[in-house]
């Protein structure tokens, strides 16, 4: 069945048993300058009452250690290369790497990148990360059982630590890069357009001095852990890469939606903001709701748990959403043998073993990830190492914004990640910005190694990016595509080339613009819709084609009469996501590309092939019949042999587990699995790694929000699975299953409505 939200369906998403009345909680807190309190509402989200601005960052930061300790603790570990310290010599490698990956400037000219307060926030917020700490260490709070179970402790923080972490802030293409370099030695140039479509169309421009031969794969081993999550496979820890990280060229790359629609096309006559940003899944999440208030500073949204503050949501007067513009901010670096380089040797602590020492390599340009055997030195250049592009934390120029002008000005601070930022306030203006350190280069494009004769010429003025106020349409939309607005100088002004195919901004484009009006309703349905027109684009190929070969007939008659909706119950959405992951790409480069050059195109994107199948000219037909066999075939081996009971759902499910899994518990640990509509080229974002590995849910929407602007408690909210990453919490995974059926909870903002469904108070007062 599609996925609908009808009105009188949403009047009763939000039904839930009547609380007896909250329980209470009382104490005191030392490090709380003045009186607080937290109020827990039913689905785990933390509102928090303090009376200054660093109470306020402080209780957030103890509330988030509350929730999500060991997930946080993880993430400082891994970001500043002290793993090994907590899990022994297994790390030794990755903790090499993240610290290569570390913001080493100046933190006085950091800091000043932010904010005036920000740098006494984020003070704050670690103190109150330490307080909990100190709490587990008296008793008065339970520590995370994985710390039990890994035989180690969390770490006390400091602000710096935070906005040091440079490797989460990694944008675009380094991986790409390395895939393009082994096209070209193949000599795959000409045949470039099948394995990834470039926007807005551009010749590549091949750099002078470098041998793409010498760019191999293996050079990126560093660069992947750097960027790696963490395993613990059997009780030993271990580092694995990020697939969605370290290939770029996979269709689980992460994406997101947003749009903002003006009070004259909006049901409430006031401004409707709806973000749903897709990462990675996993358990706990990847996002964190919160909010808070204090009397100059009130806040609420989603952002990274280890972060001060919020990374999307609103203020009292306006609201702002994001999603990644694809700004390429990074270039591999290829030195020949003797050029100048500096090295670092830093002590890696390393549990239960002596420490070992860790030589880090710099040439001017930036880490070296790699050094081959014949002496080239493989460099990062990106822009994270500039002052002020620490991810996600230049969101803080944007709690105290009230009106256009404070909001692009905010955009002129953005560093990393690049992001399109939507905006709309209480008096009706709505808009888009697009944001981050653009490098500015004139004799490379960005899509290929170049050698470091090639230079960047600092950043592109912020000004320069575009941005619109006020739409003459009503409404404005963005879902990682290509939206550099005609006429937009791209050769002489590069921003990026590698986009996200039009899959999702079609259809919400076409969905909001039907409608002289649209509701908070109709954004949570079209953040739930399973359509894809990625998928009608394909089925528009077998026109008029027809076969003596009994499944490759069945398999067309099968898709030429499906209307493109990737439904868990439909049997269509199967064989087309088969064949789409692993077929017809394959069969397309067989049959266009020399055998000589099919090994650099292994894993073309769906959406460039669909493309070039498309062309007049291209013999398709062979294409699609081939591909289509085999997929029927396929499909018929996982799901049975009578195609009228294959479901999508039964390939395509969520199930998200730990990395770490506690003795005899799995089953509490894990969410799922549940069955799942929707794709990567659906606006329900559902990637899955069936090219590579099963069809399960891999990366999708981490928060959906929709913002009712002024009248906030109409607002709508789900994140997933849970607030908690507390396996014995009951918000561990409460939300999973509302979330993968497409449902929400009241995102709400004035204390007596907070009141009316709060599960837990907390007052607090300070320590004498």
């Amino acid at each position: 069945m599609r996925s609908t939200l009808t009105a009188a369906a949403v009047l009763t998403l939000f039904a839930a048993p009547a609380l007896a009345g909250p329980a209470t909680e009382s104490r005191r807190l030392p490090g709380l300058a003045a009186p607080a309190e937290i109020i827990v509402d039913r689905w785990g989200i933390s509102h928090v009452y303090a009376a200054n601005t660093p109470d306020a960052f402080f209780l957030q930061g103890y509330a988030a250690a509350r929730d999500r300790l060991w997930q946080i603790d993880l993430w400082r570990k891994r970001g500043l290369g002290r793993l090994a310290a907590s899990f022994g010599p297994t790390f030794v490698e990755q903790d090499r790497a993240s610290r290569l990956f570390l913001y080493r400037g100046d933190m006085a000219a950091e800091w000043a990148s932010y904010p005036a307060e920000a740098q006494a926030w984020t003070t704050a917020f670690a103190a109150g990360i330490n307080a909990f700490i100190t709490d587990t260490e008296g008793s008065r709070q339970p520590l995370p059982p994985e710390f039990t179970a890994t035989a180690s402790r969390p770490e006390r923080w400091t602000a710096d630590d935070i906005v040091r972490i440079r490797s989460n802030a990694l944008a675009a293409n380094i991986p790409a890069e390395v895939a393009r370099a082994q096209s070209l030695c193949a000599g795959g140039l000409p045949y470039e357009p099948l394995r990834r479509k470039l926007e807005p169309a551009h010749q590549i421009i091949v750099p002078k001095g470098v041998d793409p031969c010498i760019v191999t794969p293996d050079i990126l081993k560093t660069y992947n852990l750097a960027i790696a999550g963490v395993s613990f496979d059997k009780g030993t820890v271990v580092a694995i890469a990020d697939s969605d990280g370290a290939n770029p060229d996979d269709d689980t790359r992460e994406g997101s939606n947003n749009w903002v629609i003006a009070p004259g096309r909006s049901t409430t006559g006031r401004a409707i903001l709806a973000n749903d940003p897709h990462r990675a899944h996993g358990i706990p999440g990847l996002r964190y709701l919160i909010h808070l208030d204090a009397p100059d500073l009130k806040i609420a949204g989603a952002g990274e748990p280890a972060l001060p503050g919020i990374s999307f949501g609103h203020n009292e007067d306006m609201a702002w959403g994001l999603t990644i513009f694809a700004m390429d901010q990074q270039d591999l670096i290829v030195s020949k043998p003797g050029e100048p380089v500096t090295a670092i040797t830093e002590t890696i602590d390393v549990k239960d073993q002596k420490p070992r020492a860790a030589e880090l390599l710099f040439t001017r340009d930036g880490p070296v990830i790699a050094v081959n055997a014949a002496g080239n030195r493989f460099a990062v250049r990106a822009t994270w190492d500039r002052p002020g592009a620490s991810a996600y934390f230049s969101a803080a120029w944007l709690f105290r914004a009230k009106n256009w002008t404070d909001f692009t000005a905010a955009r002129a601070h953005w560093g990393a990640p690049p992001l399109n930022l939507v905006y709309a306030d209480t008096k009706g203006d709505i808009g888009w910005a697009a944001a981050g350190f653009a490098p500015v280069r004139t004799d490379a494009d960005g899509l290929s190694p170049v050698a470091p004769g090639s230079k960047w010429h600092g950043l592109l003025d912020p000004s320069l990016l575009p941005s619109l106020k006020n739409p003459a349409k009503g409404w404005f939309a963005s879902a990682n595509e290509m939206n550099l607005p005609a006429g937009y100088p791209s050769e002489t002004r590069r921003i990026a080339y590698e986009w996200a195919d039009r899959s999702r901004i079609d259809r919400i484009d076409k969905i909001i613009g039907s409608k002289p009006r649209f509701s908070l309703e109709d954004s949570m349905a079209l953040q739930n819709d399973e359509h894809s027109t990625l998928a009608l684009r394909a089925v528009a190929l077998l026109r008029g084609l027809n076969s003596q070969d009994r499944d490759e007939a069945a398999a067309i008659a099968l898709l030429q009469g499906w209307d493109g909706h990737l439904t868990a119950d439909s049997p269509a959405a199967a064989l087309y996501e088969v064949w789409l992951a692993r077929h017809l790409g394959t069969a397309a480069v067989a049959a266009l590309v020399p055998a000589a050059t099919r090994p650099a195109f292994a894993r073309p994107e769906s959406a460039a092939v669909i493309s070039v199948l498309e062309q007049p000219g291209t013999n398709a037909a062979p294409i699609l019949k081939t591909s289509l066999a085999a997929a029927w075939g396929e499909t018929r081996t996982l799901l049975g042999p009578d195609p009228k009971k294959w479901q999508w759902g039964n390939l395509h499910a969520a199930h998200f587990t730990p990395a770490l899994a506690l003795p005899g518990r799995a089953a509490d640990q894990a969410a799922g699995p549940l069955p799942l509509g929707g794709s990567g080229s659906t606006p329900k974002a559902a990637s899955h790694r069936g090219a590579t590995d099963n069809f399960n849910v891999a990366a999708g929407a981490s928060v959906r929000m929709v913002l009712d602007v002024g009248a906030w408690d109409n607002s709508r909210v789900i994140n997933t699975p849970g607030q908690s990453g507390n396996v014995d919490s009951p918000h561990y995974r409460d939300l999973f299953p509302l979330w993968a059926d497409g449902r929400y909870v009241p995102m709400l903002w004035t204390k007596a409505a907070i009141l009316r469904e709060a599960e837990t108070i907390i007052k607090l007062t300070p320590a004498s």
